[in-house]
């Protein structure tokens, strides 16, 4: 099957650690700002999305900001729960491809606070779902395959390990805190929208990471 071609993607939380990493990577800038990967081969437009709370920190960008900034990397400091802000990006920039990163994603937080990661993960991720399905027009009599929208979830959603030491795809879910619950539900809602309206969705649960800009 033929690769699609990115050509305008709507990054969420694309100044947070694992965002940044994702920009700087289709960029080809590495940590230290020198272009040193080569194999992303890409040649599309980044509009990233991110209100800037404690997680998010725009210097992460600075090498692509000042190479690619207003030309083909594009900052939005915008609340994704914000419908009508997200309803004008997706027109203004033509999007055709979303990687939603944004989220509450600190579990004590959730326990302390757990309004925010409500909010943020699972009003945010509908926000998202709802306008890249009225901007695509798809539907199960009208599906697409030149548009994307990818989830970043995470294997919280899984609980406690198990005795077999591995989780898989079809691993039932049992979310144990109110971080794990929020992404949890973001997963059935972006899955419901793929099944429900024929929107292109795809989903990965990630384990922990780490590395530049963390």
């Amino acid at each position: 099957m033929e690769q699609r071609k990115l050509k305008n993607i709507l990054v969420t939380g694309g100044c947070g650690f694992i965002g940044s990493n994702f920009i700087n990577y289709l960029f080809g800038k590495s940590a230290t700002g020198q272009k040193e990967f080569q194999d992303a081969n890409f040649s599309g437009n980044i509009i990233n999305v991110d209100c800037l709370t404690y997680a998010g920190n725009p210097e992460n960008l600075k090498a692509v900001q000042d190479e690619f900034g207003g030309k083909r990397y594009f900052f939005e400091k915008v609340d994704i729960t914000d419908s009508s802000q997200i309803e004008r990006i997706f027109k203004q920039y033509d999007i055709d491809t979303v990687v939603h990163f944004a989220a509450e994603s600190h579990v004590d937080r959730s326990i302390l606070g757990p309004e925010a990661f409500l909010k943020t993960n699972v009003n945010g991720t509908f926000t998202l779902l709802d306008a890249a399905r009225r901007y695509w027009g798809v539907s199960l009599d009208k599906k697409r395959d030149d548009v994307l929208f990818h989830h970043i979830s995470t294997d919280e959603v899984y609980g406690s390990l198990g005795p077999s030491g591995y989780f898989t795809e079809t691993t039932p879910y049992d979310p144990r805190s109110p971080y794990s619950a929020s992404k949890a539900s973001s997963d059935h809602i972006a899955m419901a929208y793929f099944h429900t309206y024929g929107l292109p969705v795809t989903l990965s649960n990630c384990t922990n990471n780490y590395g530049p800009y963390q």
